[in-house]
């Protein structure tokens, strides 16, 4: 099933369920998909163009929640959040840790890679690996994490 359907059905659900917090975040989804698929690089959304921009999504609700919560306002905070995890049931399942750290010590393995002037070309290689199933800060920790040790 498509994005955009499952999307649809979501929408129902939400609707039926008069839950404003998952109806704020799929219309959001709906918005960002609209404006990809018409902003005219190209007729049709690929599966990665899609998980990108949800992952867009997720990272904004995150990010403006952090600054809340740095503001004391847990009250406009916690509808970030649900937002957040409303939006991240349509990622794909993410990685632990620990299977990240093994994804990348294997490209550092296989790669040969050693010290921080190597990180550049790992993060290449562990963001086309793990793309959709880790988020990128979590990628870039671990990268370090090795290489340093």
């Amino acid at each position: 099933m498509s994005l955009q359907a499952k999307l649809t059905n979501a929408l129902k659900e939400a609707m039926k369920a008069k839950d404003q917090i998952a109806l704020e975040s799929l219309r959001a989804i709906k918005s960002e998909l609209l404006l990809a698929q018409t902003s005219g690089s190209q007729a049709e959304l690929t599966e990665a163009d899609e998980i990108k921009l949800l992952q867009k999504l997720v990272k904004q609700r995150k990010d403006a929640a952090a600054i809340f919560v740095e503001q004391n306002r847990t009250d406009l905070a916690e509808p970030e959040l649900a937002q957040a995890k409303v939006i991240e049931q349509f990622l794909p399942a993410q990685l632990s840790a620990a299977e990240v750290e093994a994804v990348i010590q294997s490209i550092i393995t296989e790669g040969n890679f050693s010290g921080m002037q190597a990180m550049g070309q790992v993060m290449g290689l562990a963001n086309a690996k793990l793309a959709g199933s880790a988020d990128g800060k979590t990628i870039s920790s671990i990268v370090k994490q090795l290489l340093t040790t």
